[in-house]
Parts: structure tokens; sequence; C-alpha cells
């Protein structure tokens, strides 16, 4: 399974049922936030895909949440990208 990262952005007038929704969820607890300063949560989940991860999420969530895939890089990796170039 791939990791992605989420950054999952929310209406203020509707935080609170943007988070009554995530309770709902089995990944509510990977989620750290920024509300009630920013309406934002973040989080490293793993799945098949971006559309797996993306119907991980709420509805109200899934449209505007920014996925992306993540790696980790060795020392060795980050040497060719140099070579590459």
């Amino acid at each position: 399974m791939a990791q992605y990262m989420v950054e999952a952005k929310h209406d203020p007038a509707k935080c609170t049922a943007t988070l009554d929704e995530m309770a709902k969820t089995k990944i509510l607890s990977k989620f750290d936030w920024g509300c009630p300063n920013e309406h934002v949560g973040y989080a490293i989940l793993e799945g098949e895909s971006e559309s797996a991860i993306r119907k991980m999420l709420p509805s109200d969530l899934r449209e505007g949440a920014h996925i992306v895939k993540v790696n980790k890089l060795t020392p060795e990796q980050i040497k060719s990208f140099h070579e590459k170039k």
C-alpha cells in the first residue's frame, strides 16, 4: 500500500458537522486538526490509490481534499536525481 498526505479543508460554518461526520469514520484518529483557528485536517493515510483515499473521507471533504502520494527517499535516490539533471 502506498502512503498519501491528505489536506482536508472545510467550511468554518460547517466545522462541527464536518467533525461529527469524521467521528463516524475509522480514520479520525489519523488526522490532526487546525480547528478552531484553521479549518483544515492533515493526515498520512495508506491506500491503493488516490481515489481509494478520497473514498475514505466523508462526502463533504472529498472534492476539496488535496491528496499527494508521498515516499521516503534514501541518500542514493537523492544523488540519482542530481545525476539525471
